[in-house]
């Protein structure tokens, strides 16, 4: 059985958004799933738009989704000898030919069609056929190179997603395959791009079916069979605008500094076009278990900010704490709080992350650990009256009086100070909470105190 080879091809001209992403998991996922191979191309021949920056945000994005490739990247710019050596051999066996109609005449030939309510094409004006006599070669104007395109029947292919597709061939005009100055174009470049690559499956968006009858037959041309498409539906963004930096899309890696986990966006972007029965939350092990072609979606998935914060949340809750206090330890530090990834920010992670959407309020939370913090005025009127201050002042001495610092210890001064003072736990937890932690609502208040440190817990509550 032949080897499943797979490719992601993004166009270095701008920053990747997650619609973009998404045509780079599924091809990822299906070639783990079937033990195959991931390759990465940059296909850089947009010269002008191109950049090395685009090339570097596109692979750090895939790096930190775990998106790996096996081959590559390749780029379409260092493969232009490749190129133009098979141009060379079909020009040799007749299967392109030189067109030397200027853009002008092109232009003109479009106006009147639309005028006479043709579809716009190329008419073969300069393609040589048994018995036809071609215009003389004008001096000085270099050529494009035409694709034959065959005429007559249909191209027909069984796609993934959409099903049986087929295209007539009278639709199609002779596709241009070389610019003016030798440079070949993108339907061709990529033609030979899956063929030298081995590429046995195209898992892309939407918005290449209409190339994909043209490249059918440029693989025929040449002798290969073409790949099995699978043309992905389009990701729309929370408006039912087609995702895009125009329409707001933010780069993949601005996901991971908004505290998103990996595995959670992988998760959300996984369904938004594909389906395992009614399974919302999985990992990514689960994922490459499960996935295949049969179960990718025909509509359009539309991004939903909400539900991505929901699936994140529940992978938060299920993360390993101490590399939940890794990233956190990272969040941190963007707000100038240094703080080790160690045992003690793990269990500070475990006892909040339920509360919590992202590594950013996590962090957030976590930080009354770490710096000093004030309760609003609102918060001190309500909660840090005279009425309730003795019996904070008795729980601190209660407190510093303690020989072992930890839950059970603490909840026991919870317990003896509500019994002098006769008071219900919510009217003095809530206090506390607020005196310590400079917020009403937190976990179990002996918990959240034992993670204190000792004399900075009693300091907060005595100067209240």
């Amino acid at each position: 059985m032949t080897q499943v080879r797979t490719r992601f091809a993004p166009s270095p001209t701008g920053f990747i958004h997650l619609g973009n992403i998404r045509s780079a998991l599924y091809p990822w996922a299906f070639a783990r799933a079937t033990k195959g191979v991931f390759v990465l191309r940059i296909e850089d021949t947009d010269v002008e738009r191109s950049s090395q920056e685009a090339v570097d945000v596109i692979v750090e994005g895939m790096r930190w989704l775990g998106l790996g490739h096996d081959e590559g990247p390749f780029y379409q710019m260092q493969r232009m000898d490749r190129y133009k050596e098979v141009l060379s051999n079909m020009r040799s066996q007749g299967l392109v030919y030189p067109c030397y109609m200027s853009t002008a005449e092109l232009d003109a030939l479009r106006e009147r069609q639309m005028a006479a309510k043709e579809k716009p094409r190329y008419d073969g004006t300069w393609r040589p056929e048994d018995g036809k006599v071609l215009p003389p070669v004008p001096e000085g104007v270099l050529p494009v190179l035409r694709f034959r395109t065959p005429k007559g029947g249909s191209v027909v292919w069984d796609d993934k997603v959409k099903g049986r597709i087929e295209i007539s061939n009278d639709e199609l005009d002779d596709l241009v395959v070389a610019r003016p100055d030798g440079t070949p174009t993108y339907n061709f470049c990529v033609v030979v791009d899956d063929i030298d690559m081995k590429i046995t499956h195209v898992i892309r968006g939407d918005d290449h079916v209409n190339n994909t009858p043209r490249q059918i037959h440029v693989f025929r041309a040449l002798g290969q069979e073409p790949p099995v498409y699978a043309h992905l539906p389009t990701v729309l963004n929370e408006q039912g605008e087609k995702m895009s930096k125009r329409h707001g899309a933010k780069p993949v890696t601005q996901y991971r500094d908004e505290g998103y986990l990996a595995d959670a966006v992988v998760n959300y972007l996984a369904r938004l076009g594909w389906s395992h029965g009614d399974d919302e939350i999985f990992s990514r092990e689960q994922l490459v278990e499960w996935f295949d072609l049969d179960h990718l979606g025909r509509s359009a998935g539309q991004f939903d900010e909400a539900k991505l914060r929901w699936v994140n949340a529940q992978h938060m809750k299920r993360c390993d704490n101490a590399e939940l206090a890794g990233l956190v330890a990272e969040q941190l530090a963007r707000i100038g709080i240094t703080a080790e990834a160690d045992g003690r920010l793990a269990a500070l992670c475990a006892l909040f992350k339920d509360r919590c959407s992202t590594t950013v309020e996590l962090a957030d939370w976590l930080s009354i650990y770490f710096r000093d913090v004030q309760p609003t005025d609102e918060d001190r009127a309500a909660h840090l009256g005279d009425a309730v201050r003795p019996a904070l002042a008795s729980l601190a001495q209660r407190l510093e009086r303690l020989a072992a610092w930890d839950t059970a210890s603490i909840a026991q001064a919870l317990k003896d100070t509500l019994a002098e003072f006769k008071l219900k736990m919510p009217q003095l937890a809530v206090p506390v909470r607020v005196a310590v932690c400079g917020r009403a609502q937190t976990p179990s208040v002996d918990a959240v105190l034992s993670l204190f440190d000792k004399k900075s817990a009693i300091e907060r509550l005595r100067r209240v």
